[in-house]
């Protein structure tokens, strides 16, 4: 099982559970319920499946470059998330994008997601060298 497969198996049922939260916050909260919840899945997805690209990208280098660059990628993804957040409070009001369906939608897209790649990834079971025995 690669990256891609881990993407995948985690995809899938996140984007089942947002499309499910997409249509459920339509009918509780209108049109501002699906802005928010449709703007709360598809960051969450964009978040982590680009952390899936960055492992991709840095399989073959030295670990030490892997450490820096998983540090600047996840640096990048905070302030790219907090730039987004300020920009959607500034351009829309609570009557064009609903804050509670942004919030629901994320949280439980990100809980779906982390699930389903904890569960790929034990399912890959990686073959780690053993220290040698004394």
């Amino acid at each position: 099982m690669n990256n891609r497969n881990i993407w995948r198996t985690a995809f899938l049922p996140s984007t089942l559970v947002g499309l499910i939260l997409i249509v459920a916050l339509t009918f509780y909260k209108g049109k501002p319920g699906t802005l928010g919840s449709l703007l709360g899945f598809s960051t969450v997805i964009i978040f982590f499946s680009v952390h899936l690209i960055v492992q991709r990208i840095s399989r073959d280098i030295d670990p030490i470059a892997v450490m820096a660059l998983a540090l600047f990628s996840y640096f990048s993804k905070v302030v790219l998330m907090g730039a987004f957040l300020v920009i959607v409070s500034k351009i829309s009001t609570p009557d064009s994008v609903n804050r509670a369906s942004f919030a629901i939608s994320a949280l439980t897209v990100t809980v779906i997601w982390l699930a389903a790649e904890i569960r790929a990834f034990l399912r890959l079971r990686p073959q780690l060298p053993l220290p040698k025995s004394k």
